[in-house]
């Protein structure tokens, strides 16, 4: 609970120095300040330990990164193997054994024609080096007029300024909305099917519809359509299906249109394969990735290109074609390293290949013991990617006053019996470990389906 050689700290203290001095991401700090932080101490497997020693199955991967479980000793043997080499070491200039390494992986894993790694940190910086790349790209092809994004209703692409424009949550973005660039919004089917009641395959015809129609016409502007395949995460875990994926790629390769996969939260299993342009069959220009590539374990990112996005910034140096963008830890070779014991796992494990059955147990689950609640309106599934939308009228599909805060309280309930889990507003989002057993399935959707009967009065 404290550093090499400091006295170990109360949790009284811990709480008192937490409410004092930090502020917490996505969090209303004044409910915060009530509240009785769990302080998390350890890791175990797919279980996480607070300073009293009580343990919760950590139900939401850690924010949807933590792939094999916590303290593997196969990951915590690889970082420290590179740890006795080098902790750190720039990429401007120089280059690393893990780094080198992890890029070829990934080049060989990830959907044809993506040969090129960037490297950056986070979910966001892997997106704004996309939005960049393609913007920069049009300009050295000739057509510097391509400065626009298209991307899907509330769509989520990360914090940073570039990537807030692209995306928006109205909820989470509307303060800066000022400075943020226009994009091109995409109504995705479940907007068509719930808004206008249509049946699945009348929503999807008329999203694609809408898509070519808007696509074609900003195509002389457009330098790039960005999703996320299969499932938009924080705007409430909404999936498309991949016949919607496989339109946008023929409509933005008929217009001549970049297409950019963000798979930051469905990369590296989380939709059942390794990433969910698979699925639909389909390779993007450039794929965004982050969060499970280190297991979750160290921040990592990278933008995947294609050698003809990479081939047009080559010149001489005077020619100015150069990607003048990067970051300090570009390539941490920490981080790779993690990364590639992360990759030998999958292998190693099967991790793929036994996850079919643990998504259908999940989906069993989902429609048997929570499906029926009088107050979810919805389940959505994904893979391991679960959104459990609550309401306070089924039928009519009308939602709980906000000041009721009842996703958050589904998530205190849950704590109390031993799981985390997160809300986005009133859906409760369930995304756990790849390394999830049976019997912790069978547990976190107990406790889910016991926590909002609670919470609901059901």
């Amino acid at each position: 609970m404290s550093g090499a050689g400091e006295p170990a700290l109360s949790h009284e203290a811990l709480r008192r120095l937490d409410h004092a001095h930090l502020w917490h991401p996505f969090t209303p700090m004044q409910a915060w300040f009530d509240e009785d932080p769990v302080v998390i101490v350890r890791g175990d497997a797919n279980e996480l330990i607070d300073d009293a020693g009580r343990r919760y199955l950590d139900g939401v991967s850690s924010l949807w990164c933590n792939v094999h479980g916590h303290n593997h000793p196969a990951l915590n043997a690889a970082i420290s193997r590179q740890l006795g080499q080098v902790a750190h070491t720039t990429l401007l200039g120089l280059t690393n054994v893990p780094a080198v390494r992890l890029a070829e992986r990934l080049a060989a894993l990830a959907p044809s024609g993506l040969t090129r790694v960037f490297y950056s940190d986070n979910g966001a910086t892997a997106e704004e080096a996309a939005l960049k790349m393609a913007l920069q790209y049009w300009h050295l092809s000739g057509k510097p007029g391509k400065t626009r994004f298209a991307s899907l209703v509330q769509a989520y692409h990360g914090d940073t300024l570039g990537a807030v424009g692209v995306g928006y949550s109205e909820t989470f973005h509307r303060f800066f909305r000022p400075v943020l660039a226009d994009a091109l919004r995409l109504t995705p089917p479940h907007v068509r099917r719930w808004r206008d009641r249509l049946s699945p395959a009348d929503a999807l015809a008329r999203a694609v519809a809408e898509a070519r129609e808007g696509i074609a016409r900003e195509r002389e502007v457009l330098a790039a359509v960005v999703v996320e395949p299969l499932m938009q995460g924080a705007a409430g875990m909404w999936p498309h299906p991949p016949e919607y994926l496989r339109a946008l790629r023929e409509a933005t390769t008929e217009a001549g249109v970049l297409l950019v996969c963000d798979e930051v939260a469905t990369g590296f299993g989380r939709t059942g394969t390794m990433f969910a342009c698979e699925q639909a069959g389909i390779a993007p220009d450039l794929l965004c990735v982050a969060k499970g590539i280190t297991g979750g374990y160290l921040p990592l990112a990278a933008t995947l290109a294609t050698e003809h996005i990479h081939d047009a910034f080559l010149g001489p140096p005077a020619a100015g074609r150069t990607f003048y963008h990067g970051h300090t830890y570009t390539g941490n070779p920490l981080g790779c390293a993690a990364a590639l014991a992360s990759l030998e796992l999958f292998e190693r494990d099967r991790t793929l290949d036994r996850l079919g059955p643990k998504i259908d147990r999940l989906e069993r689950l989902l429609a048997t013991a929570i499906a029926p609640l009088p107050h979810v309106a919805d389940v959505r599934q994904c893979g391991v990617m679960v959104g459990i939308e609550l309401a306070a009228d089924v039928a009519e599909r009308h939602p709980y006053p906000a000041a009721e805060r009842m996703g958050a309280r589904v998530t205190v309930a849950s704590r109390r019996r031993g799981v985390i889990v997160r809300p986005l507003g009133d859906v409760v989002v369930l995304m756990p470990p790849l390394s999830i057993t049976g019997e912790e399935i069978d547990r976190l959707a107990t406790v889910v389906r016991d926590a909002i009967a609670e919470v609901t009065g059901a």
